[in-house]
């Protein structure tokens, strides 16, 4: 038996065993499914995402990993039993979140991206791109600072940010010999963490949403310099790239590139798309045209969706988007618009652009597969009042401590987003609770709402059942527990920086105090981490 044999049954066995412990403490269960959990809004209701996020990290293999949190789920939900077990995981976990329009939307938007980076590649856009980015971009450290200024100017939704960079900057990042785990950190550290600090995005309408009282876009304006998460990571992703700091398991990822030249460590995913490969015909042209079109049909099909075009303001018609609808609805445009431009061309014949479709929608199906689990278990922790627990814990014993409250809100926020794999869920949470304890007049409470926004980011930046980070490996083409393992340590050294600077904030809610402070503390722990690595 194998190593990755054995270590796949003792974590099992452990999943089995945290199983048992509540089931021993609970009365018998019933022959028939009772109508409400005895785990509800309790402890255990966060087992699933926990063992989940356990096992992917010891299998280093997600879909069983996924597969087993969600059956722990419906265990749960029905007190352990079979029948009830079956019908929840199927039909309200996997079946409910694939007939959900918006999960639905963004499949879409998954496959449409797929078929259109197949495209560019097979039109020979994408070489052509590499060949003159490799003229103009010739260090690691111009093509890593290429890719963050690009994650930072496509701020519009988190998604298409993860997709879009990854396209574009694959062929810049392989040439320049960059790893694919590294490639996957940039791409994430430039989608969460730049939209909920951009006033025209998808996440800035979300967070305005939960202010009941129309002042969201400008409360979410003033938390902005108080969201240390966001800003620091940025910073913090500049630096690396300027000094060419790598610790933890990315600085072998990053070896292997630069000596070896080998992006993947080992772990080149089945079914890589090949960007040297295509027709000699290809363009800059061919990648930049597609990739333009894409941003502004995307723009424009979610004000669309928000109802610019039947009266409403630019800025109510960003903060009323649905963001599911808007990106299909541009991904589809962009598609047609792709492919009578490759026909006029004539880059491609007709039977190969078809051909293109199938192959694109291969390419996402592991994207696609992880995202059905997670939604799933979100599913499973919904039903179990994961949310209701926490918020509860919060009311209780965060109150008392005034001063310190933006620091344990951060906390909350990291615990629950990298839980439940999702940001927004922890806004809706926490942003409620937090001004009801505190007025929006109150400078604290502008921190508070600041540290539920970064702790939500960081959690979901950290979490392997998070869409972002999900997405962000699929722009990479990267494995997703490399994705996940590589980029943990440089979110926790940014979460631990921004602990303090919440502590501090607390202290002196001024933002003009705060911010540089903060940022000072980032930079002097990357320059001691520095120091660390050159003794060791």
């Amino acid at each position: 038996m194998n190593r990755r044999a054995r270590a796949l049954i003792a974590a099992l066995g452990l999943a089995l065993l945290l199983l048992a412990i509540p089931a021993a403490l609970a009365e018998e269960a019933a022959e028939a499914v009772e109508a409400t959990s005895r785990f509800y809004q309790t402890f255990w209701s966060l087992l699933p995402p926990i063992i989940a996020i356990a096992l992917a990290l010891i299998t280093k293999e997600v879909y069983s990993s996924l597969c087993v949190g969600i059956v722990a789920g419906g265990l749960l939900y029905s007190n352990f039993n079979i029948e009830g077990t079956l019908n929840h995981v199927l039909v309200d976990g996997i079946a409910t979140s694939l007939a959900d329009t918006y999960n639905v939307g963004i499949l879409f938007f998954l496959v449409i991206l797929g078929i259109l980076v197949m495209l560019m590649n097979k039109a020979g856009g994408s070489a052509a791109f590499g060949r003159w980015a490799s003229q103009r971009i010739r260090t690691r450290a111009g093509a890593q600072l290429a890719t963050i200024a690009l994650g930072v100017l496509i701020f519009i939704d988190d998604y298409f940010n993860c997709l879009t960079v990854g396209s574009v900057m694959r062929p810049v990042s392989d040439k320049s010999r960059i790893s694919r785990a590294k490639l996957a950190y940039l791409i994430d550290a430039t989608a969460a963490p730049v939209c909920i600090i951009a006033p025209v995005s998808s996440w800035a309408a979300a967070v305005s949403s939960y202010v009941s009282d129309g002042n969201g876009l400008a409360l979410f304006i003033k938390a902005i310099p108080f969201n240390f998460y966001a800003l620091l990571t940025i910073v913090m992703m500049i630096f690396l790239a300027i000094t060419g700091l790598e610790y933890g398991p990315m600085a072998v990822h990053e070896r292997n590139a630069r000596d070896k030249g080998d992006i993947f460590s080992g772990k080149r995913l089945e079914g890589e798309v090949d960007s040297d490969a295509g027709s000699g015909k290809g363009k800059v042209v061919d990648l930049v045209l597609p990739i333009a079109v894409l941003i502004v049909a995307c723009v424009v099909g979610m004000i669309y969706s928000g109802g610019f075009f039947a009266g409403e303001s630019f800025i109510d018609a960003f903060s009323n988007a649905d963001a599911s609808i808007g990106l299909m609805m541009g991904s589809a445009v962009t598609l047609v618009l792709t492919l009578v431009y490759y026909a006029i061309r004539r880059t491609l014949t007709f039977k190969q652009m078809m051909d293109c479709v199938p192959e694109g929608f291969k390419s996402m199906v592991p994207a696609i597969l992880i995202l059905t689990f997670a939604w799933s278990l979100k599913a499973m922790t919904d039903s179990l009042g994961a949310k209701q627990y926490v918020e509860a814990m919060v009311n209780t014993y965060a109150a008392g401590f005034k001063s310190f409250l933006p620091a344990i809100v951060f906390l909350i926020a990291v615990g629950l987003s990298f839980a439940t794999g999702t940001s927004w869920g922890t806004f809706g949470i926490l942003i409620p609770i937090t001004l009801g304890v505190f007025p929006l007049t109150d400078p604290l409470g502008v921190v508070c709402v600041s540290a539920c926004m970064a702790g939500a980011v960081c959690g979901d930046h950290c979490s392997p059942i998070s869409d972002t980070t999900i997405m962000a490996s699929a722009g990479a083409q990267c494995d997703h527990v490399t994705h996940v393992s590589t980029q943990l340590p440089y979110a926790l050294t940014v979460a631990g920086v921004s602990f303090v600077a919440y502590v501090f904030a607390g202290l002196v809610p001024n933002a003009v105090v705060a911010l540089p402070v903060a940022i000072a503390l980032m930079i002097g722990a990357l320059f001691l981490m520095r120091k660390v690595m050159r003794k060791a």
